[in-house]
């Protein structure tokens, strides 16, 4: 399974650092060129390899920890999205539930990258926590997931059992992956939410 993180800020990097600490490779991009995030991801570690953003988008599992509006971008840059597995990172904190149609963001995102199997994941916890080292308190620490494709959603738990995580489902987007997504400027209730599971 190939894997790449597009965004390379704060959450893109506390992932990468994820991604290091289990020596699995991860491709990051984002709107700079490779050579620009080559520093970061050198002081990452080996296993983060900087891409040019198309280059990136051919790994079988995209993360996307892209600004919220950023992904109309990104969804440009594919030639397909089709069955794609895309892990949606992202916040809309402060975009308007009207300028989303009164949408769930990640369903938003969703029909913007048409054809992708989109899971919700990853978002919930500061950057700072979600770079940590996810075994926690003698437990390990919670990633919620929401998803609309059951089979994607179990994927992406494998991927998140293999970084360390309890992967949690919430099950569909316009359902339990409200409780992870933002509403204009009101957080959803498990937002922050820094949760361990200890089985």
């Amino acid at each position: 399974m190939s894997y790449a993180i597009v965004g390379f800020g704060a959450v893109g990097q506390a992932l990468a650092r994820a991604f290091e600490r289990q020596g699995m490779e991860v491709a990051v991009a984002g709107t700079r060129p490779p050579e620009a995030l080559a520093p970061l991801a050198k002081a990452i570690g080996p296993s983060i390899i900087p891409r040019s953003l198309q280059d990136a988008l051919a790994a079988e599992i995209v993360i996307l920890a892209v600004p919220f509006w950023a992904h109309r971008d990104v969804a440009k840059v594919a030639a397909s999205w089709q069955g794609k597995i895309v892990i949606d990172a992202t916040n809309a904190f402060g975009v308007s539930p009207g300028d989303l149609g009164d949408l769930p963001s990640s369903v938003v995102i969703s029909r913007a990258l048409s054809g992708a199997r989109l899971v919700k994941a990853f978002n919930h916890l500061p950057a700072g926590v979600l770079g940590a080292d996810p075994n926690a308190k003698g437990g390990r620490r919670v990633v919620f997931l929401a998803s609309d494709d059951e089979s994607a959603t179990t994927q992406v738990a494998a991927l998140a059992e293999a970084l360390g995580f309890a992967p949690v489902g919430l099950g569909k987007l316009a359902e339990g992956g409200l409780l992870v997504q933002a509403r204009g400027r009101i957080w959803a209730p498990l937002i922050f939410q820094d949760l361990v599971k200890f089985r």
